[in-house]
């Protein structure tokens, strides 16, 4: 009997995979692009967002990796909750992931070809419209997706490195010039924090960590995968929280906490316009090359993560099998590269031919469904490690890892996509029935996956019996 299709063994180590996942989140677009929405929703009180949101996937992180520990399958989220919650469950989740991560990938396109026409135009004069940029980005991502992925962690580190760098180039300015009202610990007062606003910030800055669960999905690519996993994780969750927190309370010292919310609401702009004032105008000429750069790779890293849940998915023959094959040199997941790079393609076109916009109805239309199914994945994930964990009982793993954390993440994500989906016209500006049009087909998705894993069962007992089975490996 011949060996199910793998990816390659062995192939990045744990810092790659922090690049993968912290290029995913865009720190430089989520900063100077996302931001300042919860600024002006809650003001200087949208900066503890960001903590209050990493501590609780922290919570999410402990079950998360201990899991990864024990089933190592590039469907994640699928193993994981089909493995804790049931297969019909793991199915439905494989395909909210499928659809939620291409979608951001996708809708990432429309951020690029924005950025990339406007920020060409502005330097060189050279006008091009946002659509040809796009395509030009989706045969790039194609390629190197299509490469061995040390390639695209390559370039993804580069990319992260940059963007980090100039907004730590701002931090500096801020710091040793001082702002209007000096500094402050006021985005940290409780008079600040506790504010109707408040709720509004979380459903924005828990979006602000989506790609980091995506360490799992490299579990048969990386070295010593249980331990890369876990520290990658925490590593990145770490970052990204204590990152975000303190450029948004460098941001509110540039204006001083009580304009900041005004300014934010005036000008979404606002941290392109303090790095023009702190550190000048070529700081933000270089500001927005990176933001380009920064969308480029967050859907550089969102098309390999699709890649591997087609390959997944098409490996234990939930999706066809052709998706289950790798090239032969480059070990990459190539079909599920083609379907989703030809999927974009056709997306991008038809926004471009309806004359829609590819920054408010593209990238927004496709990511806040995106953002709001890994959510509920996430929490969704947290309850299936404790299952895991209560049908495991030889296994040993303690308390707080296998039932008090997961169980408080999976409490603390639920509420935030509650607050997500209760506040979705915060990024979606639209009104009721779009916004019920964007997330209805999430539900549906996941119900279609759940029929789907119950017809398997019912037709093929044997092949329902071998799912998340292929490469699941029992460890103590």
């Amino acid at each position: 009997m011949s060996s199910p299709p793998a990816l390659e063994r062995d192939a990045i180590g744990t810092w790659d995979l922090v690049f993968f996942v912290v290029a995913a989140a865009a720190p430089l677009t989520v900063m100077a692009g996302i931001a300042p929405i919860g600024l002006a929703v809650a003001g200087p009180g949208a900066v503890p967002g960001y903590l209050i949101a990493g501590l609780a996937l922290l919570l999410f992180t402990v079950g998360f990796t201990s899991m990864s520990r024990h089933v190592k399958n590039a469907g994640a989220f699928y193993a994981y909750i089909a493995e804790g919650l049931g297969k019909p469950a793991g199915v439905g989740a494989a395909l909210v992931a499928l659809i939620s991560y291409n979608g951001i990938g996708i809708g990432l396109y429309g951020a690029f070809g924005f950025f990339a026409a406007t920020t060409v135009a502005d330097l060189t004069g050279l006008d091009l419209p946002w659509w040809a940029w796009a395509l030009a980005a989706v045969a790039l991502v194609w390629f190197l997706g299509f490469r061995r992925v040390t390639v695209s962690a390559k370039v993804l580190g580069f990319a992260l490195l940059a963007e980090v760098l100039v907004l730590a180039m701002l931090a500096v300015a801020v710091l040793v010039k001082g702002g209007p009202e000096g500094f402050g610990m006021a985005s940290f007062a409780p008079s600040n924090v506790f504010t109707g606003g408040l709720a509004g910030a979380l459903a924005v800055t828990f979006g602000a960590f989506i790609g980091f669960e995506a360490t799992a999905i490299y579990g048969e690519e990386v070295r010593d995968a249980g331990r890369a996993v876990r520290r990658a994780t925490y590593i990145a969750v770490g970052f990204l929280a204590l990152f975000y927190t303190f450029i948004a309370w460098i941001v509110v010292t540039a204006y001083g906490p009580t304009v900041v919310g005004a300014k934010a609401a005036e000008n979404p702009g606002l941290v392109f316009a303090a790095t023009d004032y702190y550190v000048g105008t070529l700081a933000v000429d270089v500001m927005n090359i990176l933001i380009v750069t920064s969308s480029f790779a967050a859907v550089l890293a969102f098309h390999n993560a699709a890649n591997r849940y087609f390959f997944a998915l098409g490996r234990e023959r939930v999706l066809p099998a052709a998706f289950a094959r790798v090239h032969p040199r480059t070990r990459s997941p190539w079909v599920g590269g083609v379907v989703g790079t030809a999927l974009a393609v056709v997306v991008v076109i038809a926004f471009a031919v309806a004359g829609l916009d590819p920054f408010t109805n593209l990238l927004v239309w496709l990511n806040t469904p995106g953002v709001i199914g890994i959510m509920a994945l996430q929490a969704l994930c947290s309850f299936a490690v404790a299952g895991f964990y209560r049908k495991r009982a030889d296994l040993s793993v303690g308390t707080w890892t296998r039932l008090i954390a997961p169980v408080l993440g999976g409490l603390a994500l639920t509420a935030a996509c509650w607050l997500a989906v209760t506040h979705v016209d915060l990024l979606t500006t639209a009104g009721t029935t779009t916004n019920l049009v964007l997330l209805l087909p999430l539900p549906l998705i996941f119900l279609v996956g759940v029929l789907l894993a119950l017809r398997l069962r019912a037709v093929n007992p044997n092949a329902y019996a071998m799912l998340t089975t292929i490469n699941v490996e029992e460890t103590t």
